[in-house]
């Protein structure tokens, strides 16, 4: 039996996959089933940070899973407190605690949680909990129920209602839009820095302090979903600092790229001290209000910090903004009609597209077009949305991998 007749038979049909089965990695290239070699530049969507098999990753994998890979969160885990650590210290930089989950979807929901905690705690003026978090059109959070309901994109919700109640989208990048936003029931603010699954949209320095702004003035939550856009991808540890340094958020979000290919994500809350009984945000959620089996165990966890060790000594981010330069460059020499605009931040850059000048068969959008063909070439890179896609290679990417990306999209797009 092939792996395409084991997946038909065998595997829900959640993804429209491509037919294209890898069975190797190294660095930034990937081998399918034939033998034949490709250029990652998808990473698992922004997930191999190191790209493939980065020989610190594998270490650490190979000596935490020779001594301890699973125990319950019951007991103290030293490989989560070092990893919490790290972050607080070398990432976010400001005094908070974290809960490890296992995905993105999951810190979302932690963050969802936390939130409505924070209603409960911080009330409406008759008594009655706060509990509306306000998100924003073409947001991605996940798929679980709770941060589904938070996802601006209606296409990512049909046919799963009754949606969990309390969200609200408005437009992105409109600071107007949020003057007459907030409700007696609103508790929280949570939005993505940078867009990715949207269409790689990034927030004006504008839009991101306005945000700020609302939540210090009605008292809300200032959220901010990093699971695509942190640690490194966007050229600093995390995304906000490229937009709006000086802001400090509530709450964040990871996933993705902080384990490397290992299945971890994290949410982060404030030490902020937020009434006068001393109580701290961090301290909303103690035991009994949330939990995990697998997440934070001691595997998961040394690959995690042998990652964010990697990007932090090794000044990847800062590698992330010179060949973000140097793609911006390139491409705007060429002068193709059918690329309109690179969008993005650092090593998540989307390449819009003109969907008039490509060629698009019936059940296919322009960037499925496009995606097919790199492949083809040998270069493998996501959509993000129909009109645009996504360079997403590991953040060691070398000057040599980019040049050679580049070539192959040339070649694409200029038979357009």
């Amino acid at each position: 039996m092939t792996t395409f007749e084991a997946f038909q038979q065998h595997v829900l049909p959640t993804y429209g996959r491509f037919p294209l089965v890898p069975v190797r990695g190294e660095g930034c290239r990937l081998w399918d089933d034939a033998g034949r070699c490709y250029l990652d530049f998808c990473t698992g969507i922004a997930v191999c940070s190191l790209g493939h098999c980065h020989p610190r990753l594998v270490a650490a994998i190979r000596e935490q899973a020779a001594t301890l890979i699973h125990v319950s969160n019951l007991y103290q885990i030293p490989q989560q407190a070092a990893l919490a650590r790290e972050i607080n210290d070398h990432h976010v930089k400001l005094p908070g605690k974290l809960f490890f989950s296992n995905s993105g979807a999951e810190a979302n929901d932690g963050l969802i949680k936390a939130a409505r905690r924070f209603g409960h705690r911080r009330p409406q003026a008759d008594g009655s909990p706060r509990f509306e978090v306000i998100t924003f059109q073409q947001s991605f959070h996940g798929r679980t129920l709770g941060a589904m309901a938070a996802t601006g994109q209606t296409k990512i919700q049909e046919g799963f209602d009754p949606l969990l109640p309390g969200f609200r989208y408005l437009p992105f990048n409109d600071p107007a839009a949020l003057e007459t936003a907030v409700r007696p029931e609103t508790a929280a603010v949570l939005l993505e820095p940078i867009q990715g699954e949207g269409g790689v949209n990034l927030a004006t320095p504008e839009f991101l302090r306005a945000v700020a702004a609302l939540c210090m003035k009605h008292d809300l939550l200032l959220c901010f979903d990093e699971v695509q856009v942190g640690f490194g991808r966007c050229g600093e540890a995390m995304a906000w600092r490229a937009i709006a340094p000086e802001l400090e958020p509530d709450a964040i979000s990871w996933a993705k790229g902080m384990g490397g290919g290992v299945p971890i994500g994290a949410f982060w809350l404030s030490d902020r001290v937020i009434d006068d009984t001393g109580v701290a945000l961090s301290g909303l959620l103690g035991p009994g209000s949330h939990g995990s089996t697998f997440g934070g165990n001691p595997l998961v966890c040394a690959a995690s910090l042998a990652v964010l060790q990697e990007i932090r000594t090794q000044h990847l981010a800062a590698n992330a903004r010179r060949q973000e330069a140097r793609i911006r460059a390139t491409i705007a020499a060429w002068q193709v009609p059918v690329i309109t605009e690179v969008r993005g931040l650092g090593l998540l850059l989307g390449i819009a597209l003109d969907p008039a000048r490509i060629p698009t068969p019936a059940g296919a959008t322009p960037a499925l077009v496009i995606v097919r063909r790199l492949m083809e070439t040998g270069l493998l890179v996501p959509p993000a949305g129909p009109h645009a896609i996504r360079l997403l290679p590991p953040l060691n990417v070398t000057d040599a991998e980019v040049d050679e990306a580049l070539a192959l999209l040339h070649a694409v797009v200029t038979t357009l």
